[in-house]
């Protein structure tokens, strides 16, 4: 059963990752809420209204207040609703921890996974797979040590840290489909695949993560994405 919620919604777009955050906040919670696909074509009324800063998505509405910025989100729905896991660490170090990476994935992790579906030449899709593969590396090394043994970054349950880098597996995907490199396998990355593995199946998140080809179909148009290698 869905945890009681007072008027819920939540402002997304289904490509963006970011907005996919607080959608598997949510249903790890077990909360009900109305989710609302955003046109930006043009930005909807709510959306300006509720985001008058960034005017961006994602946007959360909860008895009336707007929160705003993804990673921001997810730590309110943790604080505020306590049905389901904890997504942030209890202990202060861990939850250091957990907000550092998090941050490093979006501040210089992610320009290099969205730099492969921008790139206009050769040299920009090589420094952005540079950059993506090193990040990768570290996040290998740092999954090993956090998940201390266990299947994913937040323990047993999925948390903070595993909502931050998973909600961007759709876009590995496309930028692993437009290289026709595997930049998470079993060899190069093998803590990653298999969490990657249980992350995507999980009930909170499979119905949430799109389809590559679709995801290619919006980044060719978006961003004029070359076609798949073969």
């Amino acid at each position: 059963m869905a945890a009681a919620a007072t008027n819920v919604q939540l402002i997304g777009g289904w490509p963006s990752p970011f907005a996919m955050r607080p959608r598997i906040a949510l249903n790890l919670k077990n909360v009900d809420y109305k989710y609302i696909e955003e046109s930006f074509a043009p930005k909807s009324e709510l959306l300006l209204k509720s985001n008058p800063v960034h005017k961006k998505i994602p946007v959360m509405i909860h008895n009336d207040q707007p929160i705003c910025e993804s990673l921001v989100i997810v730590q309110y729905i943790d604080e505020v609703f306590t049905s389901g896991p904890l997504l942030l660490p209890s202990d202060p170090y861990d939850r250091a921890i957990a907000r550092f990476w998090a941050t490093y994935i979006d501040t210089k992790w992610f320009s290099s996974l969205s730099g492969i579906a921008k790139a206009k030449t050769d040299a920009e899709k090589a420094t952005a797979t540079e950059g993506l593969t090193e990040g990768l590396a570290l996040l290998e090394e740092a999954f090993g040590k956090i998940s201390k043994g266990k299947g994913f970054f937040g323990g047993a349950t999925i948390g903070y840290l595993d909502i931050a880098l998973g909600s961007c597996l759709g876009w590995i995907r496309v930028a692993e489909t437009v290289s026709g490199s595997n930049y998470i396998d079993e060899t190069t990355t093998p803590g990653l695949y298999a969490w990657a593995e249980r992350f995507s199946s999980d009930d909170a998140v499979k119905d949430l993560i799109p389809e590559t080809d679709k995801l290619l179909g919006f980044a060719k148009k978006r961003f004029g994405t070359p076609a798949p290698a073969k």
